[in-house]
């Protein structure tokens, strides 16, 4: 059973390595992230993606690689505002810079 997931998780990359635009599934196996994480990323805009005919979300792979590669600051900030959200919503101070 392991062996045909490993089968068909290769060929998947395999596609979506000659592909130039993902779908949202195909994103998630190219980013390795989970489905919170993405779609907390398009909600913030903090990656681009298209969303034709208000529809499915497609991400140019270009675009996700320029993600990729400034995604430790931005992973920063983005945790940095969850951590902040959090403690608003409970009632615990103000943000400082």
């Amino acid at each position: 059973m392991e062996n045909t997931e490993n089968v068909e998780n290769l060929q998947r990359a395999q596609l979506i390595a000659h592909k130039e635009i993902l779908s949202f599934k195909e994103a998630l196996i190219y980013l390795d992230v989970n489905k919170s994480t993405l779609y907390k990323l398009t909600h913030k805009k903090a990656i681009e993606f298209a969303k034709p005919n208000g529809g499915k979300i497609y991400f140019k792979k270009s675009d996700l690689d320029n993600w990729m590669l400034q995604s430790k600051p931005e992973g920063e900030r983005v945790l940095e505002e969850d951590v902040f959200n959090h403690l608003k919503r409970n009632g615990h101070g103000k943000k400082t810079n």
